[in-house]
This record gives structure tokens, C-alpha cells and sequence, in this order.
């Protein structure tokens, strides 16, 4: 029995000497070792993008008179559709082509506002973005606002070859790391009329590269493109699926 704890112990050990790095960010600041968006200011915080009160103040009644009043969401193809990256200035070219396939996009600005928004006198309520959204899409023709988030997770291993990598070989140096990266989005589907709305999330991709020290910052952000124009592409499917009509 302690032989079995002290191998577990060990292999513990081996896992964790193996991981090199592991982390988490934005699809908004997804540069490598946090070389990123200089305009990143965090996440649009979802509970204010759909209009729900974190604080609470809504009383039993109000919930089922809001499930009563639910109606499914539905996105004429060819429609406007006001696209919305967290945290980005513009949502990224990859997810507007992909949207474009489907709909008419305009990007709208993700970055955080830097001052609360008011709609009267600065001790009133601040607006929420789910209003600030709805009505710059109102007037500015759009039926629908589609906001979403992403997040890149990373864990790197060493490899067998991590002593020798500074020893020159044709083309470069020997390969001393593979990085496993997944790429996970989150959909919110607003109707611009009724401020109704619906999210989901589209199926994940992985992937996994080799690299050496010299080409690690470069192979980090082939992963990075890679995966965010799979999951773009899948993410712009799964909506024309779910609500197109």
C-alpha cells in the first residue's frame, strides 16, 4: 500500500514536471505569453448583455409572466444581423466572413465602457448593454444582435527532445514541446423587438503542435487562427441552423 501511494505520488510528480504551461484567455486578447490586444479592457459581462439583474429585485410573478411571454427567436436568411465580439473592438474578420454566408453582419463594438451609462441623472440605475445594443440595432435597422464569447485553453508538454533543442538540424532545431489547445464559444441570440433571447454553445475544437523555442510564438498563434476559424465556421452553421427561416 505506501509503494502504490509513493508511485501515485510519482507519477503526480511526472504529470506535473511534464506541464510546462497551462492557461486560459480571451479570443479578444489571444496573443502569445499575453502579447496581446493593447484595446483589451475584460469580458462584456453576460447577465448585463441579456438584461437580467444580478442583484435580483424581480419577484416570482415576473418570472413565469416572462416564460409566458417567451416566443421562439427566428433570423430570416439575408437579414441584418448587429454581430458583437466580447471584449473586441470588432468582432473578428474569420467570424464575419463566416456570418455573411447567412446574414447581412455589421460588427459593433465588445470593449467595456469605461464610465457607467446613465439614461437620466448619474444616481439613476446605469443602462444596461442589453438596452445600448437593442437600441442602436433598432435605429439602425436590425432585427437581431448576436453577441458571443470565447476562451482558449492551453496546456503545454515537454518532449523527449527539450535537453537537446538548441542543436541545430536541417530547417531548424529539434522540436522540444507539443501545445493542446481548445477553443470553447458561447452564442446569445437577442431579438432586437421583444428583447427575447436564447444562447448556446457550439461544439469545441482541439488541436495539438509541435514546436521549438525559436518558433513557439509563431506556432502558438497557427493554433490560435486555426482554431478560431473552425469554430467561427461552426458557430455561424449552428445559427443559421437553430433560427434561420
Amino acid at each position: 500500500m505506501v509503494l502504490a501511494k509513493t508511485l501515485g505520488r510519482g507519477a503526480l510528480a511526472c504529470v506535473l514536471l511534464l506541464l510546462a504551461a497551462c492557461g486560459t484567455r480571451s479570443i479578444s486578447n489571444s496573443g502569445y505569453e499575453g502579447r496581446g490586444n493593447a484595446m483589451y479592457r475584460g469580458e462584456l459581462s453576460e447577465y448585463d448583455v441579456l438584461g437580467v439583474d444580478r442583484n435580483g429585485g424581480f419577484s416570482e410573478a415576473e418570472i413565469q409572466a416572462a416564460m409566458v411571454r417567451k416566443q421562439p427567436i427566428a433570423i430570416r436568411r439575408g437579414s441584418a444581423v448587429l454581430l458583437v465580439q466580447s471584449g473586441a473592438l470588432m468582432a473578428d474578420p474569420d467570424m464575419i466572413s463566416a456570418m455573411e454566408k447567412y446574414f447581412a453582419v455589421t460588427s459593433f463594438s465588445g470593449v467595456p465602457l469605461d464610465t457607467p451609462r446613465y439614461a437620466g441623472a448619474p444616481q439613476s440605475p446605469p443602462v444596461p448593454y442589453s438596452q445600448l445594443f437593442r437600441m442602436a440595432a433598432a435605429k439602425g435597422g436590425y432585427e437581431t444582435v448576436i453577441v458571443y464569447w470565447g476562451v482558449l485553453e492551453s496546456a503545454s508538454k515537454g518532449l523527449g527532445g527539450k535537453a537537446i533543442s538548441w542543436i541545430p538540424i536541417i530547417g531548424g532545431v529539434v522540436p522540444d514541446e507539443t501545445q493542446q489547445m481548445r477553443i470553447r464559444l458561447m452564442m446569445a441570440v437577442i431579438d432586437v423587438k421583444t428583447g427575447q433571447w436564447e444562447s448556446f454553445s457550439p461544439e469545441p475544437f482541439d488541436d495539438e503542435a509541435m514546436s521549438n523555442e525559436h518558433g513557439r510564438a509563431a506556432s502558438d498563434q497557427r493554433q490560435v487562427m486555426a482554431l478560431k476559424a473552425k469554430a467561427y465556421r461552426a458557430a455561424a452553421d449552428a445559427v443559421a441552423l437553430r433560427y434561420g427561416r
